[in-house]
Protein backbone atom coordinates (compact mmCIF):
# COMPACT_ATOMS: atom_id res chain seq x y z
CA UNK A 1 0.00 0.00 0.00
CA UNK A 2 2.81 2.58 0.97
CA UNK A 3 4.61 1.98 -2.26
CA UNK A 4 1.29 2.08 -4.45
CA UNK A 5 0.88 5.77 -2.17
CA UNK A 6 4.95 6.46 -3.38
CA UNK A 7 3.79 5.57 -6.53
CA UNK A 8 1.06 7.28 -7.00
CA UNK A 9 2.61 10.68 -5.51
CA UNK A 10 5.82 10.53 -7.62
CA UNK A 11 2.89 10.31 -10.81
CA UNK A 12 1.65 13.40 -10.02
CA UNK A 13 4.38 15.71 -11.15
CA UNK A 14 4.28 13.54 -14.50
CA UNK A 15 1.34 15.53 -16.07
CA UNK A 16 2.26 18.80 -16.60
CA UNK A 17 -1.48 20.35 -16.23
CA UNK A 18 -1.16 18.67 -12.59
CA UNK A 19 2.35 19.38 -11.50
CA UNK A 20 1.14 23.14 -12.31
CA UNK A 21 -2.25 23.05 -10.27
CA UNK A 22 -0.18 21.61 -7.05
CA UNK A 23 2.62 24.21 -7.87
CA UNK A 24 0.12 26.90 -7.56
CA UNK A 25 -1.53 25.58 -4.43
CA UNK A 26 1.63 25.04 -2.71
CA UNK A 27 2.76 28.46 -3.64
CA UNK A 28 -0.67 30.35 -2.34
CA UNK A 29 -0.59 28.06 1.04
CA UNK A 30 2.56 29.73 1.72
CA UNK A 31 1.72 33.16 0.74
CA UNK A 32 -1.25 32.73 3.50
CA UNK A 33 1.38 31.45 6.34
CA UNK A 34 3.50 34.19 5.48
CA UNK A 35 0.79 36.71 6.09
CA UNK A 36 0.07 34.98 9.98
CA UNK A 37 3.14 36.76 11.04
CA UNK A 38 2.46 39.86 9.92
CA UNK A 39 1.02 41.74 12.60
CA UNK A 40 -2.37 44.24 13.50
CA UNK A 41 -0.94 47.71 13.82
CA UNK A 42 -0.95 49.56 17.60
CA UNK A 43 -0.89 45.97 19.47
CA UNK A 44 1.29 45.32 21.97
CA UNK A 45 2.55 41.64 20.79
CA UNK A 46 4.35 40.79 23.97
CA UNK A 47 1.88 41.19 26.62
CA UNK A 48 -1.07 40.09 24.43
CA UNK A 49 1.25 36.77 23.77
CA UNK A 50 1.60 36.68 27.53
CA UNK A 51 -2.15 36.69 28.44
CA UNK A 52 -3.14 34.39 25.78
CA UNK A 53 -0.63 32.00 27.59
CA UNK A 54 -1.71 32.79 30.94
CA UNK A 55 -5.61 31.74 29.52
CA UNK A 56 -4.60 28.87 27.61
CA UNK A 57 -3.27 27.19 31.20
CA UNK A 58 -5.92 27.76 32.62
CA UNK A 59 -8.13 26.39 30.76
CA UNK A 60 -6.19 23.63 29.01
CA UNK A 61 -5.76 25.56 25.82
CA UNK A 62 -9.30 24.49 24.72
CA UNK A 63 -11.38 27.34 25.12
CA UNK A 64 -13.15 29.39 22.55
CA UNK A 65 -10.14 31.57 21.50
CA UNK A 66 -7.99 28.70 21.43
CA UNK A 67 -10.55 26.85 18.52
CA UNK A 68 -10.23 30.39 16.91
CA UNK A 69 -6.93 29.68 17.12
CA UNK A 70 -6.64 26.86 15.60
CA UNK A 71 -8.98 28.02 12.31
CA UNK A 72 -6.28 30.66 12.13
CA UNK A 73 -3.57 28.89 11.68
CA UNK A 74 -2.36 30.61 15.45
CA UNK A 75 -2.63 34.34 13.95
CA UNK A 76 -4.92 34.75 16.25
CA UNK A 77 -2.86 34.14 19.51
CA UNK A 78 -0.06 36.34 17.96
CA UNK A 79 -3.09 39.34 16.54
CA UNK A 80 -2.17 39.46 12.89
CA UNK A 81 -3.61 40.93 10.00
CA UNK A 82 -5.24 37.01 9.36
CA UNK A 83 -6.74 36.56 13.04
CA UNK A 84 -10.06 36.21 12.00
CA UNK A 85 -8.64 33.52 9.13
CA UNK A 86 -11.30 31.99 7.61
CA UNK A 87 -14.01 31.43 10.54
CA UNK A 88 -16.10 34.46 9.06
CA UNK A 89 -16.32 32.71 5.79
CA UNK A 90 -17.49 29.43 7.28
CA UNK A 91 -19.84 30.79 9.48
CA UNK A 92 -21.35 32.63 6.91
CA UNK A 93 -21.48 29.74 4.25
CA UNK A 94 -23.51 27.73 7.69
CA UNK A 95 -25.74 30.48 7.67
CA UNK A 96 -26.65 30.59 4.43
CA UNK A 97 -27.28 26.73 4.06
CA UNK A 98 -29.41 26.71 6.70
CA UNK A 99 -31.35 29.74 5.41
CA UNK A 100 -31.97 28.12 2.41
CA UNK A 101 -33.74 25.67 4.07
CA UNK A 102 -35.71 27.88 5.86
CA UNK A 103 -36.29 30.91 3.38
CA UNK A 104 -38.45 29.45 0.05
CA UNK A 105 -36.57 32.08 -2.05
CA UNK A 106 -32.96 30.83 -1.00
CA UNK A 107 -34.81 27.23 -1.96
CA UNK A 108 -35.87 28.15 -5.16
CA UNK A 109 -32.71 29.77 -5.90
CA UNK A 110 -30.25 26.94 -4.72
CA UNK A 111 -32.69 24.73 -7.50
CA UNK A 112 -31.46 27.14 -10.64
CA UNK A 113 -27.95 25.14 -10.94
CA UNK A 114 -24.97 27.16 -11.55
CA UNK A 115 -26.66 30.50 -11.45
CA UNK A 116 -28.43 29.91 -8.21
CA UNK A 117 -25.36 28.76 -7.39
CA UNK A 118 -23.33 31.85 -7.94
CA UNK A 119 -25.55 34.22 -6.63
CA UNK A 120 -25.57 32.54 -3.32
CA UNK A 121 -21.95 32.26 -3.20
CA UNK A 122 -22.09 36.32 -3.78
CA UNK A 123 -24.32 36.68 -0.19
CA UNK A 124 -22.26 34.22 1.29
CA UNK A 125 -19.32 36.81 0.40
CA UNK A 126 -21.76 39.72 1.48
CA UNK A 127 -22.10 37.61 4.88
CA UNK A 128 -18.56 36.89 5.12
CA UNK A 129 -17.69 41.10 5.33
CA UNK A 130 -20.45 41.88 7.77
CA UNK A 131 -19.43 38.99 10.43
CA UNK A 132 -15.77 39.85 9.71
CA UNK A 133 -16.37 43.73 10.50
CA UNK A 134 -18.37 42.79 13.54
CA UNK A 135 -16.13 40.10 14.73
CA UNK A 136 -13.35 42.98 14.37
CA UNK A 137 -15.19 45.79 16.01
CA UNK A 138 -15.68 43.99 18.88
CA UNK A 139 -12.48 42.12 19.09
CA UNK A 140 -10.79 46.29 18.73
CA UNK A 141 -12.86 46.75 22.14
CA UNK A 142 -11.52 43.87 24.08
CA UNK A 143 -8.12 44.86 22.93
CA UNK A 144 -8.83 48.35 24.19
CA UNK A 145 -9.93 47.58 28.02
CA UNK A 146 -6.66 47.00 30.53
CA UNK A 147 -9.11 45.14 33.23
CA UNK A 148 -9.29 42.41 31.03
CA UNK A 149 -5.54 42.09 30.83
CA UNK A 150 -4.90 42.41 34.53
CA UNK A 151 -4.58 45.91 33.89
CA UNK A 152 -1.39 46.17 31.19
CA UNK A 153 -2.48 48.29 28.37
CA UNK A 154 -2.26 46.05 25.17
CA UNK A 155 -3.65 48.90 22.52
CA UNK A 156 -0.58 51.57 22.70
CA UNK A 157 -3.13 54.17 21.23
CA UNK A 158 -6.36 53.10 22.45
CA UNK A 159 -9.52 55.20 20.50
CA UNK A 160 -11.53 55.47 17.70
CA UNK A 161 -8.44 55.49 15.11
CA UNK A 162 -7.53 52.27 16.58
CA UNK A 163 -10.93 50.72 16.35
CA UNK A 164 -11.19 51.51 12.33
CA UNK A 165 -7.37 50.83 11.65
CA UNK A 166 -8.00 47.12 13.44
CA UNK A 167 -11.61 46.68 11.92
CA UNK A 168 -10.28 47.68 8.07
CA UNK A 169 -7.06 45.31 8.87
CA UNK A 170 -8.64 42.13 9.68
CA UNK A 171 -11.34 42.22 7.60
CA UNK A 172 -9.07 43.00 4.59
CA UNK A 173 -7.42 39.91 5.50
CA UNK A 174 -10.25 37.45 5.74
CA UNK A 175 -11.28 39.07 2.19
CA UNK A 176 -7.65 38.14 1.65
CA UNK A 177 -8.07 34.83 2.50
CA UNK A 178 -11.25 34.39 0.92
CA UNK A 179 -9.62 35.37 -2.47
CA UNK A 180 -6.51 32.99 -1.70
CA UNK A 181 -9.36 30.30 -1.52
CA UNK A 182 -11.12 31.17 -4.46
CA UNK A 183 -7.56 31.22 -6.36
CA UNK A 184 -6.96 27.63 -5.45
CA UNK A 185 -10.63 26.63 -6.50
CA UNK A 186 -10.01 27.96 -9.89
CA UNK A 187 -6.28 26.98 -10.70
CA UNK A 188 -5.04 24.78 -7.91
CA UNK A 189 -6.32 21.24 -6.63
CA UNK A 190 -8.42 20.86 -3.96
CA UNK A 191 -11.27 22.88 -2.01
CA UNK A 192 -9.60 26.15 -1.60
CA UNK A 193 -11.00 27.25 1.79
CA UNK A 194 -10.37 23.67 3.40
CA UNK A 195 -6.92 23.78 2.70
CA UNK A 196 -6.64 27.00 4.16
CA UNK A 197 -7.82 25.58 7.48
CA UNK A 198 -5.39 22.41 6.84
CA UNK A 199 -2.33 23.75 6.40
CA UNK A 200 -3.44 26.08 9.63
CA UNK A 201 -3.26 23.36 12.03
CA UNK A 202 -0.54 21.76 10.36
CA UNK A 203 1.20 24.19 10.92
CA UNK A 204 1.15 23.31 14.74
CA UNK A 205 2.44 20.04 14.36
CA UNK A 206 6.18 21.60 14.77
CA UNK A 207 5.49 23.13 18.07
CA UNK A 208 3.48 20.28 19.27
CA UNK A 209 6.04 18.32 18.20
CA UNK A 210 8.80 20.20 20.02
CA UNK A 211 6.91 19.79 23.64
CA UNK A 212 7.04 16.79 23.08
CA UNK A 213 10.46 16.39 22.62
CA UNK A 214 10.59 18.82 25.87
CA UNK A 215 8.75 16.60 27.73
CA UNK A 216 10.87 13.41 26.75
CA UNK A 217 13.85 15.35 27.53
CA UNK A 218 13.47 17.95 30.48
CA UNK A 219 16.26 19.04 32.26
CA UNK A 220 15.15 17.19 35.73
CA UNK A 221 16.52 14.05 33.98
CA UNK A 222 12.90 12.54 34.08
CA UNK A 223 11.18 12.11 31.21
CA UNK A 224 7.52 13.40 32.33
CA UNK A 225 6.30 10.72 29.16
CA UNK A 226 7.58 7.76 29.42
CA UNK A 227 8.97 6.16 26.39
CA UNK A 228 5.93 3.21 26.73
CA UNK A 229 3.57 6.13 27.15
CA UNK A 230 5.03 7.71 23.83
CA UNK A 231 4.35 3.97 22.06
CA UNK A 232 1.10 4.24 22.86
CA UNK A 233 0.14 7.57 21.57
CA UNK A 234 1.75 6.29 18.33
CA UNK A 235 -0.40 3.39 17.86
CA UNK A 236 -3.86 5.13 19.28
CA UNK A 237 -3.20 8.17 16.72
CA UNK A 238 -2.96 5.57 14.11
CA UNK A 239 -5.66 3.95 15.20
CA UNK A 240 -7.53 7.34 15.19
CA UNK A 241 -6.85 8.39 12.06
CA UNK A 242 -8.07 4.80 10.32
CA UNK A 243 -11.11 5.09 11.89
CA UNK A 244 -11.67 8.31 11.06
CA UNK A 245 -11.22 7.48 7.31
CA UNK A 246 -13.89 4.56 7.79
CA UNK A 247 -16.25 6.86 8.95
CA UNK A 248 -15.82 9.54 6.12
CA UNK A 249 -15.81 7.32 3.42
CA UNK A 250 -18.65 4.82 5.35
CA UNK A 251 -22.23 4.82 3.13
CA UNK A 252 -24.91 2.80 3.45
CA UNK A 253 -26.04 3.03 -0.95
CA UNK A 254 -29.71 2.68 -0.96
CA UNK A 255 -30.13 0.89 -4.68
CA UNK A 256 -32.66 2.63 -7.31
CA UNK A 257 -33.61 1.13 -10.46
CA UNK A 258 -35.65 3.02 -13.55
CA UNK A 259 -38.04 2.11 -15.34
CA UNK A 260 -37.55 2.07 -18.99
CA UNK A 261 -40.28 1.63 -22.02
CA UNK A 262 -39.34 -1.50 -24.71
CA UNK A 263 -41.74 -1.62 -27.35
CA UNK A 264 -44.76 -1.87 -25.92
CA UNK A 265 -44.30 -2.79 -22.11
CA UNK A 266 -42.60 -0.91 -19.12
CA UNK A 267 -39.92 -2.84 -17.71
CA UNK A 268 -37.72 -2.13 -14.59
CA UNK A 269 -33.99 -2.35 -15.89
CA UNK A 270 -31.51 -2.25 -13.22
CA UNK A 271 -29.00 -0.02 -14.25
CA UNK A 272 -26.80 -0.03 -11.14
CA UNK A 273 -27.39 3.43 -8.99
CA UNK A 274 -27.45 3.95 -5.64
CA UNK A 275 -28.44 6.81 -3.21
CA UNK A 276 -25.24 7.27 -1.34
CA UNK A 277 -26.44 8.09 2.61
CA UNK A 278 -23.02 8.99 4.73
CA UNK A 279 -23.07 7.22 8.23
CA UNK A 280 -21.28 11.12 8.75
CA UNK A 281 -23.12 13.78 7.66
CA UNK A 282 -22.92 16.82 9.70
CA UNK A 283 -18.80 15.66 10.40
CA UNK A 284 -17.04 18.77 12.30
CA UNK A 285 -20.52 21.03 12.15
CA UNK A 286 -21.69 19.21 15.04
CA UNK A 287 -18.71 19.74 16.90
CA UNK A 288 -17.78 23.13 15.97
CA UNK A 289 -21.63 23.72 16.92
CA UNK A 290 -20.95 22.23 20.61
CA UNK A 291 -17.49 23.46 21.34
CA UNK A 292 -18.87 26.86 20.89
CA UNK A 293 -22.37 26.73 23.25
CA UNK A 294 -20.09 24.30 26.29
CA UNK A 295 -17.22 27.17 25.70
CA UNK A 296 -18.98 29.74 25.70
CA UNK A 297 -19.54 30.62 29.38
CA UNK A 298 -15.70 29.99 30.47
CA UNK A 299 -14.32 32.26 27.58
CA UNK A 300 -16.82 34.67 29.21
CA UNK A 301 -15.58 34.06 32.10
CA UNK A 302 -12.25 34.58 31.56
CA UNK A 303 -12.81 37.76 29.32
CA UNK A 304 -14.25 39.69 32.41
CA UNK A 305 -12.18 38.21 35.69
CA UNK A 306 -12.78 40.70 37.66
CA UNK A 307 -16.89 41.28 36.88
CA UNK A 308 -18.77 39.71 40.20
CA UNK A 309 -20.49 37.01 37.99
CA UNK A 310 -21.87 34.36 40.68
CA UNK A 311 -24.33 32.82 38.78
CA UNK A 312 -21.37 32.48 35.70
CA UNK A 313 -19.19 30.97 37.96
CA UNK A 314 -21.53 28.29 38.83
CA UNK A 315 -22.00 27.81 35.62
CA UNK A 316 -18.42 27.38 34.48
CA UNK A 317 -17.80 25.03 38.10
CA UNK A 318 -20.44 22.91 36.83
CA UNK A 319 -19.80 22.40 32.92
CA UNK A 320 -15.74 22.73 34.16
CA UNK A 321 -13.73 19.79 31.20
CA UNK A 322 -12.50 17.15 33.53
CA UNK A 323 -16.42 16.73 35.16
CA UNK A 324 -19.05 14.22 33.91
CA UNK A 325 -21.65 16.56 33.26
CA UNK A 326 -19.12 18.30 30.95
CA UNK A 327 -19.16 15.33 29.24
CA UNK A 328 -22.49 14.42 28.93
CA UNK A 329 -23.46 17.97 27.90
CA UNK A 330 -20.87 17.85 25.37
CA UNK A 331 -22.08 14.04 23.52
CA UNK A 332 -25.44 15.56 23.96
CA UNK A 333 -25.05 19.00 22.20
CA UNK A 334 -23.16 16.72 19.11
CA UNK A 335 -25.64 14.23 19.04
CA UNK A 336 -28.33 16.86 18.90
CA UNK A 337 -26.44 18.77 15.98
CA UNK A 338 -25.89 15.62 13.79
CA UNK A 339 -29.32 15.01 13.68
CA UNK A 340 -30.31 18.63 13.29
CA UNK A 341 -27.54 19.49 10.31
CA UNK A 342 -28.66 16.27 8.86
CA UNK A 343 -31.98 17.17 8.37
CA UNK A 344 -30.97 20.30 7.16
CA UNK A 345 -28.72 19.22 4.17
CA UNK A 346 -30.99 15.90 3.40
CA UNK A 347 -34.41 16.39 2.59
CA UNK A 348 -35.82 12.53 2.11
CA UNK A 349 -38.97 13.79 0.68
CA UNK A 350 -37.33 16.38 -1.95
CA UNK A 351 -35.67 13.07 -2.80
CA UNK A 352 -38.04 10.29 -3.52
CA UNK A 353 -40.53 12.87 -5.40
CA UNK A 354 -37.38 13.61 -7.46
CA UNK A 355 -36.84 9.61 -7.95
CA UNK A 356 -40.40 9.50 -8.76
CA UNK A 357 -40.54 11.86 -11.29
CA UNK A 358 -37.94 10.75 -13.90
CA UNK A 359 -39.36 7.17 -13.23
CA UNK A 360 -37.02 5.96 -10.37
CA UNK A 361 -37.62 3.67 -7.36
CA UNK A 362 -36.23 1.73 -4.51
CA UNK A 363 -36.94 -2.19 -5.25
CA UNK A 364 -39.73 -3.39 -2.65
CA UNK A 365 -40.44 0.43 -1.64
CA UNK A 366 -43.54 2.11 -3.15
CA UNK A 367 -42.33 5.17 -4.66
CA UNK A 368 -43.42 8.39 -2.93
CA UNK A 369 -44.70 8.74 0.56
CA UNK A 370 -43.47 5.37 1.26
CA UNK A 371 -39.64 5.96 -0.17
CA UNK A 372 -39.54 9.34 2.12
CA UNK A 373 -40.45 7.65 4.93
CA UNK A 374 -37.98 4.70 4.14
CA UNK A 375 -35.07 6.79 3.47
CA UNK A 376 -35.71 8.80 6.69
CA UNK A 377 -35.57 5.72 8.21
CA UNK A 378 -32.71 4.35 7.16
CA UNK A 379 -30.81 8.11 7.77
CA UNK A 380 -31.81 7.99 11.65
CA UNK A 381 -30.16 5.00 12.21
CA UNK A 382 -27.04 5.19 10.38
CA UNK A 383 -26.75 8.63 12.04
CA UNK A 384 -26.62 7.56 15.66
CA UNK A 385 -23.33 5.05 14.50
CA UNK A 386 -22.19 8.41 12.88
CA UNK A 387 -22.89 10.67 15.87
CA UNK A 388 -21.68 8.46 18.55
CA UNK A 389 -18.46 8.16 16.59
CA UNK A 390 -18.35 12.05 16.77
CA UNK A 391 -18.77 11.99 20.31
CA UNK A 392 -15.83 9.69 20.61
CA UNK A 393 -13.46 11.44 18.74
CA UNK A 394 -14.40 14.78 20.16
CA UNK A 395 -13.49 13.67 23.42
CA UNK A 396 -10.33 11.81 22.47
CA UNK A 397 -7.97 15.61 23.19
CA UNK A 398 -9.53 15.26 26.74
CA UNK A 399 -8.85 11.72 27.39
CA UNK A 400 -4.89 12.14 26.16
CA UNK A 401 -4.98 15.37 27.99
CA UNK A 402 -5.59 13.67 30.98
CA UNK A 403 -4.42 10.28 30.81
CA UNK A 404 -0.76 11.09 29.36
CA UNK A 405 -0.31 14.38 31.26
CA UNK A 406 0.71 16.19 27.66
CA UNK A 407 -0.19 19.78 27.10
CA UNK A 408 -3.38 20.49 25.24
CA UNK A 409 -2.16 21.48 22.24
CA UNK A 410 -0.32 17.46 21.58
CA UNK A 411 -3.82 15.91 22.37
CA UNK A 412 -5.72 17.76 19.94
CA UNK A 413 -3.41 15.71 17.17
CA UNK A 414 -5.15 12.38 18.58
CA UNK A 415 -8.70 13.71 18.12
CA UNK A 416 -11.64 16.46 17.65
CA UNK A 417 -12.02 19.14 14.76
CA UNK A 418 -8.50 19.49 13.98
CA UNK A 419 -8.27 15.21 12.87
CA UNK A 420 -11.38 15.34 11.44
CA UNK A 421 -10.60 18.79 8.95
CA UNK A 422 -7.41 17.25 8.48
CA UNK A 423 -8.52 13.69 7.11
CA UNK A 424 -11.32 14.85 5.53
CA UNK A 425 -9.61 17.77 3.58
CA UNK A 426 -6.73 15.07 3.05
CA UNK A 427 -9.31 12.31 1.41
CA UNK A 428 -11.24 15.29 -0.66
CA UNK A 429 -7.90 16.46 -1.95
CA UNK A 430 -6.86 13.17 -2.83
CA UNK A 431 -9.64 12.22 -4.81
CA UNK A 432 -9.20 15.22 -6.78
CA UNK A 433 -5.41 14.36 -8.18
CA UNK A 434 -6.47 10.53 -8.37
CA UNK A 435 -8.33 11.96 -10.94
CA UNK A 436 -6.49 13.52 -12.66
CA UNK A 437 -3.88 10.51 -12.73
CA UNK A 438 -6.60 8.46 -14.21
CA UNK A 439 -7.73 10.69 -16.83
CA UNK A 440 -3.78 10.57 -18.33
CA UNK A 441 -3.74 6.80 -17.51
CA UNK A 442 -1.86 6.87 -14.73
CA UNK A 443 -2.25 4.94 -11.56
CA UNK A 444 -3.24 6.44 -8.59
CA UNK A 445 -3.13 6.50 -4.57
CA UNK A 446 -4.93 2.89 -4.12
CA UNK A 447 -4.81 0.01 -6.47
CA UNK A 448 -8.24 -1.36 -5.87
CA UNK A 449 -11.25 0.68 -4.10
CA UNK A 450 -11.90 4.44 -4.95
CA UNK A 451 -11.13 7.52 -2.75
CA UNK A 452 -14.60 9.74 -1.41
CA UNK A 453 -13.59 13.19 -0.21
CA UNK A 454 -15.40 15.89 1.65
CA UNK A 455 -15.35 19.30 1.60
CA UNK A 456 -15.47 21.67 4.38
CA UNK A 457 -18.50 24.07 5.88
CA UNK A 458 -21.02 21.90 4.71
CA UNK A 459 -20.45 22.55 1.11
CA UNK A 460 -20.96 18.88 0.04
CA UNK A 461 -21.70 17.03 2.90
CA UNK A 462 -23.99 14.24 1.26
CA UNK A 463 -26.61 15.55 -0.66
CA UNK A 464 -28.53 12.77 -1.44
CA UNK A 465 -27.51 13.09 -5.13
CA UNK A 466 -28.31 9.53 -7.17
CA UNK A 467 -24.76 8.22 -8.14
CA UNK A 468 -24.35 5.96 -11.19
Amino acid sequence: MISQFLKGFSNCFKVPELRQKILFTLGILAAYRLGCYIPTPGINGAALNAFFQKMNAASGGGNVVGIMDMFSGGALGKMTVLSLGVMPYISSSIIMQLLTAVIPALEKLSKEGSAGYKKINQYTRYGTVGLAVIQAFFIALWLESPATFGGMQVVTDPGWGFRLTTVVTLTAGTVFLMWLGERIQEKGIGNGMSLVITSGILSRAPTAYHTLTLLMNNNSGSAQVQPIALVLMIILLVAVIIAVTLISQGQRRIPVQYARRGGSVSTAVGQGTFIPLKVDTAGIIAIIFAQSIILFPATISSFLPHTNTTWMAHIVSWIQRGHWPYYLLYAGLIVFFCYFYTAIVFNPVDVAENLKKHGGFVPGIRPGKETADYLDYVLTRITVVGSLFICVIAVMPDAIYSAFNVPYLVASFFGGTGVLITVGVMLDTMKQIESHLQMHHYEGFMKYGQLRGRNLGGVSYGTGTVTR
